[in-house]
């Protein structure tokens, strides 16, 4: 499979497995599965075929590490960012003490007095790495990296999860525990 083709399949997984699941019209369970089956049949049905192997190809070598397979490789899902909602079998974990944030610096007045929201997903997204954050806000415009005081969050009951593919979740974080990382945080 060239890397154009599963891009492709990718991005279709993105839009269903986070999304849109009824626009090929599939039901994920509350916890985002589906089974492999079923994606398949569907999306053969709906103009877009993706063999097993297509499939096991694009979850295995993508990247950001967007989708898993259940233990018995029977279900799929997506591992964050969705927009519909989703239970996460995630369990709460003690964050490390700074978490980043990568976004544009276009909306960076609007956070520093709103805080972080999910907006359209269930969560917001952050990460344990502040090269990771650049690159995030790199594909939003000019890039800025807000630090989170993920400590003081935890000590406040605030819950975070983390993804098997390195994601930090939370429902949201207030402006009082941001600050615009500067050189000295590199």
């Amino acid at each position: 499979m060239n890397e154009k083709e599963a891009r492709r399949i990718s991005k279709f997984l993105s839009l269903v497995l986070r999304h849109q699941p009824d626009a090929i019209g599939i039901s994920l369970d509350s916890a985002g599965w589906v089974g492999v089956d079923d994606l398949i049949r569907a999306a053969r049905e709906h103009g877009t075929a993706i063999t097993p192997a297509e499939l096991s190809h694009v979850v295995s070598t993508n990247d950001k590490r967007r989708f898993a397979f259940s233990e018995d490789g029977l279900r799929i899902r997506a591992q964050q960012g969705h927009s519909v909602i989703v239970e996460y079998d995630y369990s709460p974990i003690e964050p490390p003490a700074v978490l980043y944030h990568g976004t544009a610096t276009r909306v960076l007045d609007t956070i520093l007095a709103e805080g972080l929201r999910a907006m359209s997903r269930t969560h917001v997204h952050l990460s344990s790495h502040f090269e990771t954050a650049i690159k995030v806000g790199q594909r939003h415009g000019k890039p800025v990296v807000l630090l989170v005081d993920a400590a003081a969050m935890h000590n406040a009951a605030f819950k975070f999860f983390k993804t098997p593919n390195d994601v930090w979740l939370v429902e949201r974080v207030p402006p009082s525990f941001l600050r615009v990382a500067d050189k000295d945080d590199l």
